[in-house]
């Protein structure tokens, strides 16, 4: 069963760092991209960062030079590396991974909570 296990979510004051990972499994194919979207309250999803096989990376404007995006190949892990928070950042973070059979699959989300 594919599954993705996300972690490293929680409560930062401004200014502070967070670090998510995520791990796929369950599939013999290979992951082709991975990434990360989120969600604040009344906000659509968004593209945060993502990431192909080969370590080409994109993020939105809002996080570019604060936050960066990297993966285990090895592990089929994705990390978030998210520096400088500002009560902006505040949403549920989810993870995807796009497999070449099988498409892609999401993982449960984790909340990340910027605030004083």
């Amino acid at each position: 069963q594919v599954q993705l296990v996300e972690s490293g979510g929680g409560l930062v004051q401004p200014g502070g760092s967070l670090r998510l990972s995520c791990a796929a499994s369950g599939s013999r194919f290979r992951i082709t991209a991975m990434g990360w979207y989120r969600q604040a309250p009344g906000n659509e999803r968004e593209l945060v960062a993502s990431i192909t096989s080969g370590g080409s990376t994109n993020y939105a404007d809002s996080v570019q030079g604060r936050f960066t995006i990297s993966r285990d190949n090895t592990k089929n892990t994705v990390y978030l590396q998210m520096n400088v928070l500002k009560p902006e950042d505040t949403a549920v973070y989810y993870c995807y991974a796009d497999w070449n059979v099988g498409g892609r699959r999401w993982g449960q989300g984790t909340q990340v909570t910027v605030s004083s």
